[in-house]
């Protein structure tokens, strides 16, 4: 089987090594840019299999590369790396074309696991991911505009929302623990609790109708919570 190639943009050249070392030692090809410049430039020049894009970069950040590898019609998955751990930074980075985020310091193991599950995302793009677009039930997320939308209606999402609901609907079918989602959605430095996964996980499912019957979303007793078609 060929390596699948990763196109690594980070300035940083202890994370370069680190990421490249265990990487390879996974059986990914790894090619390295130290900045934005050179990096966007590399990232024409040939197909890969996936981009890991460090936002804060000398010459050109992190979001303008990835929105220009978009608007070239480039559609290989890319997973932003950064130290910035706002959630509006991870809207913005999931709004333009990325597929995934992961915030600095994280574990390398960590990161391999990332990596996996987007190559597993895209086994099923037919039966549900497409054109910017997630769909399940009656219901599209579109991940350009963070709206969802049934029939001819727009279902306003916060922030949180958003994310849990696009979290929950890339990793369908499977029990999803509470801690699993603090990580994802409020990140490693949030102050939230596994009561806030529950209160928000209740708005969700209310405005998705589901407040008398757990359609798409169901509790796992002790664990957390499995979305499903």
């Amino acid at each position: 089987m060929m390596m699948k190639k990763v196109l690594l943009i980070e300035d940083e050249p202890g994370l370069q090594m680190s990421i490249e070392d265990n990487l390879k030692a996974a059986g990914y090809a790894v090619t390295i840019c130290g900045d934005g410049i050179t990096g966007e430039s590399t990232a024409f020049m040939e197909e890969w299999d996936l981009m890991l894009l460090d936002i804060m970069l000398p010459g050109k950040d992190g979001f303008e590369i990835c929105r220009s590898v978009r608007k070239k019609g480039i559609k290989n998955p890319i997973i932003m790396l950064t130290a910035r751990s706002l959630v509006m930074d991870k809207v913005m980075g999931l709004n333009i074309g990325a597929d995934d985020y992961i915030s600095k310091p994280f574990d390398i193991d960590e990161l391999i696991a990332r990596i996996n599950a987007v190559f597993r995302r895209g086994r099923y793009t037919e039966s549900g991911i497409s054109n910017g677009n997630i769909s399940f039930g009656k219901f599209i997320l579109n991940t350009e505009t963070a709206t969802l939308i049934t029939g001819k209606e727009n279902i306003h999402l916060n922030t949180r929302e958003y994310l849990l609901l696009k979290f929950f609907a890339e990793n369908r079918n499977r029990v999803v623990h509470r801690n699993e989602l603090l990580d994802q959605v409020w990140g490693y430095d949030s102050v939230a609790t596994t009561r806030t996964v529950d209160v928000h996980v209740a708005w969700l499912r209310k405005k998705l109708g589901e407040q008398k019957e757990n359609h798409h979303i169901t509790t796992v007793r002790g664990l957390g919570y499995r979305f499903s078609e």
